[in-house]
Parts: C-alpha cells; sequence; structure tokens
C-alpha cells in the first residue's frame, strides 16, 4: 500500500469514527470485524487477483440488534455499503453478489457480536434468510 492510500484509508477510519460519536447511526464495530473478516478470507488467485467470500452473516446479541434496528437505518445495507468501498479500495473480487445478512441471536453474549463468512455463487438476501433459519423437522 502506498503512502498516499495508507493516509487515505486512515484519515478515512478517523472521519468513521467522528461521524459514529457524533451522529450515533454507524455501528463502525461491526463494519471493521466485517472488513476482518473479508480480509482474513482472501484468496490470491492468479496474476494478483484477489477473491473474498460474498455472503456474510453478523449475529448481534438482543440489545445491539434492538438498538442498531431501532435507529430506523437498514443496519445490512449500511453494512454491506461499506463493506463493498472496502472491497473496492482493495481491489478484491466477490466469490458471487454481496450480501450481509444481520440477525438477533440469543447465543452471543449481551454487547457482543460474531461475524462470519462463506462463499455462496447464487446468493439473495432473501434466500440467505431462508438458509439461516432453522428447519423444523
Amino acid at each position: 500500500m502506498s503512502a498516499l492510500s495508507a493516509l487515505e484509508t486512515a484519515l478515512e477510519n478517523r472521519w468513521e469514527a467522528l461521524w459514529a460519536r457524533m451522529s450515533g447511526r454507524d455501528p463502525l464495530e461491526l463494519v471493521d470485524a466485517l472488513r476482518r473478516q473479508c480480509d482474513s478470507n482472501a484468496v490470491v488467485c492468479r496474476a494478483g487477483r484477489v477473491m473474498v467470500p460474498n455472503a456474510y452473516d453478523v449475529e448481534l446479541s438482543a440489545p445491539v440488534h434492538e438498538e442498531l434496528t431501532r435507529r430506523g437505518d437498514s443496519v445490512g445495507q449500511v453494512l454491506t455499503d461499506r463493506l463493498a468501498r472496502h472491497a473496492a479500495r482493495n481491489g478484491y473480487e466477490w466469490a458471487g453478489p454481496l450480501t450481509v445478512h444481520v440477525r438477533r441471536s440469543t447465543e452471543v453474549p449481551n454487547g457482543r457480536y460474531r461475524v462470519a463468512s462463506t462463499v455462496m455463487r447464487h446468493v439473495s438476501a432473501v434466500g440467505f434468510r431462508r438458509a439461516a433459519q432453522p428447519v423444523d423437522g
């Protein structure tokens, strides 16, 4: 990464942190967790092509989920947009259509979250939600 790119990234991160504190509207910790998940699962293919997972599952504790959804924003869309910008900045290619599914989980400790990613070739937000729901049987 060039010095100019590093400076740009640092300034953007500082601006996002400041905006999150002032407006209380950006789930900054979740954005960072998604970026780390994306970066840690990047695979370098031929000729410098870098592929990353395209389906991300964010599990939130009930209080965190309620806080984020009470704000009225589509949290999944905000996270998807931020992750898409991160990938574009790093020259990543998605393994398929990008989706971030946000759901409440009783298994996640209070005030925390869990992020996982996978490669799904043909994925939609609706299909991803169905795949994450338990099957009765």
